[in-house]
């Protein structure tokens, strides 16, 4: 479905039940990823939850009105929580859908009940890791022009976007299914000014660890402990500074623990949610 929030068609879908507890999925990969990863991952708490899942501004399907910034984008989250639900909710980012997540709890802590985390990190200081382990892995395809181009926000194209993501693919997981990688990558909507806008600009000032202890709902942090991008490290340094996290390492999973460990990922997410709605 779209809908207009704040000047923007914003593509979104609701699953699962309508009478349950809101939980918002926050995807990552600004310009590349949207929320069709999340579907497929998480419709199985739709049994007793309420699911609503969004492509934010300039990615998937939704319209591409500048600005990228994360105050736009949470910005939209919140209008997007007033429209349908009007109330608080639980809310679940991955990767740079994370970044988002912290800034939006941070930004509107009465209206969030439970912060959920997959792969994310509190600051950037990550980002010579990754490279490092990007040109460690001697993968053809990858270069430290264009490793380096990637992380700065310094994509020249669609077609250069698909050709970079393309070569760091089996990078991402433990076990590397080229069949159903090929898949996804022809289904991907490129849109590679937002990503340029997200690494040249909003990256290089993100850093929230000096706010995280203001964070006082239940927060459940997890990670893939072969996680290239956003490391198990980002994970503990968040852990480490918030007062009322849980944390969990995914030992047989990358950066997709949601789909690598499925099972077990959504059993976590079920007794997580349930103890903490029981408590309140």
């Amino acid at each position: 479905m779209y809908i207009n929030i704040n000047d923007n068609q914003m593509y979104y879908e609701e699953h699962g039940n309508s009478k349950g507890e809101p939980i918002f999925f926050i995807h990552g990969a600004p310009g590349l990823s949207d929320c069709r990863g999340d579907i497929k991952a998480f419709s199985d708490l739709g049994n007793h939850y309420r699911l609503i899942f969004m492509d934010m501004r300039g990615s998937g399907r939704s319209e591409g009105k500048p600005p990228f910034t994360h105050e736009q984008w949470i910005a939209d989250i919140e209008e997007l929580r007033k429209v349908l639900i009007d109330g608080p909710i639980t809310i679940l980012g991955g990767s740079y859908g994370g970044f988002l997540t912290l800034e939006y709890v941070l930004e509107y802590p009465e209206n969030v009940k439970n912060v959920l985390l997959r792969d994310t990190s509190a600051n950037s200081d990550f980002d010579h890791l990754s490279v490092e382990r990007a040109l460690e892995s001697h993968l053809p395809g990858i270069t430290e022009e264009g490793i380096r181009r990637l992380f700065a926000g310094e994509v020249h194209s669609n077609k250069e976007l698909r050709e970079m993501f393309t070569a760091i693919q089996p990078l991402y997981t433990v076990k590397f299914d080229e069949e159903a990688v090929n898949k996804r990558l022809d289904s991907i909507y490129y849109r590679y000014e937002t990503h340029n806008f997200a690494f040249k600009y909003n990256k290089p000032k993100y850093n929230l660890v000096p706010r995280l202890g203001e964070i006082n709902v239940p927060m459940l942090v997890t990670v893939g402990r072969h996680d290239w991008i956003t490391p198990v490290e980002c994970s503990e340094t968040i852990v480490e500074n918030t007062k009322n996290s849980r944390f969990v390492v995914f030992e047989n999973s990358g950066h997709s623990p949601q789909q690598e460990e499925k099972e077990k990922y959504l059993k976590l997410i079920r007794e997580f949610l349930e103890f903490n709605y029981i408590c309140k």
